[in-house]
């Protein structure tokens, strides 16, 4: 016996929408725009220090709304006042240090974090609490036990008083330890039935799944190491050693009447942050986002 088919009944799809979908699409729009202006209001100081820093002297000493951001005559003069000025060597002792600090932390704040994750040891607790306490202490008042320590080990005025205080960081710890949780367990398991031991499973599994843990820990060490002025301010008075910020603080006393030299010298301490940050963001976004899965 034949059964008649009925005809698939849709309901009629209004073309109105709902007063609920109007709310959504608004506010939707209202943070757009929130967002836009926001990014707007960010962006416009690094623009008009890119725009300062190719005019002349006295295009930059009378601003008018017509050449704020489009300078009407263009040149790299201030580029080469800059350079002249021994930025290279500020550049290249903020490289070796900022290097200096992402290698070491990437190193020594996931082992730790991994130890205070996944091993156990008498006073682990107390000594992860003890950590997590030093991030509650001013830096202010770490700098002159700092400096004392420096001139006994005879580090004043050298690449060691900018790197070795630095070399770990709680935050990093409290980081890795963090992300290092939030990996499954049996990944370790398995590869202890297999036979591995303890060093080869942190670095053939535990660090190769870390990864956006460790970019956002390079991103946040690199940062800080970029942008570090007070220390290295008390600890290095030899102009050779000088890291961008303290030879840029230097360089804009001695050339405070030249706006366009001294723009260019915070873009180029701005520019190389700006870089490593936009290469990096979708790991520091996941790194960040993924460690506060556990805590």
């Amino acid at each position: 016996m034949a059964v008649a088919s009925r005809p698939l009944v849709r309901p009629f799809a209004s073309t109105r929408g709902k007063p609920g979908d109007k709310l959504g699409l608004t506010l939707q729009i209202l943070a757009y725009l929130v967002l836009i202006a926001v990014a707007f209001a960010m962006l416009v100081p690094f623009l008009f220090s890119i725009s300062t820093s190719i005019k002349t002297n006295v295009e930059a000493n009378t601003l008018s709304f017509a050449n704020l951001f489009v300078p009407e005559n263009p040149t790299l003069g201030a580029y080469a006042t800059v350079w002249e000025a021994n930025i290279g060597r500020w550049f290249f002792n903020s490289a070796i240090v900022a290097a200096v600090w992402v290698i070491a932390r990437a190193i020594f704040d996931s082992m730790a974090g991994y130890a205070f994750a996944r091993m156990s040891f008498p006073g682990k607790n107390l000594i992860f609490l003890m950590v997590l306490s030093t991030l509650m202490v001013p830096g202010m008042v770490t700098l002159i036990p700092k400096f004392l320590i420096l001139d006994k080990l005879n580090l004043l005025n050298s690449y060691g008083a900018l790197t070795l205080p630095f070399l770990t960081s709680a935050f990093g710890i409290f980081l890795m330890k963090q992300f290092f949780e939030s990996i499954p367990l049996e990944l370790e398991e398995a590869a202890r039935v297999d036979g591995a031991s303890r060093y080869r499973m942190f670095v053939q599994i535990i660090l190769p799944n870390a990864m956006p843990a460790l970019t956002a820990l390079a991103i946040f060490s690199f940062q800080g190491s970029w942008n570090n002025f007070l220390e290295p301010l008390v600890y290095i008075s030899n102009a050779d050693l000088f890291t961008l910020p303290i030879g840029l603080a230097f360089f804009r006393q001695a050339n405070y009447t030249d706006w366009p030299a001294v723009m260019a010298a915070a873009v180029i301490t701005t520019v190389p942050i700006a870089v490593f940050y936009l290469f990096f963001q979708r790991y520091f976004v996941e790194g960040v986002t993924t460690s506060g899965i556990k805590g």
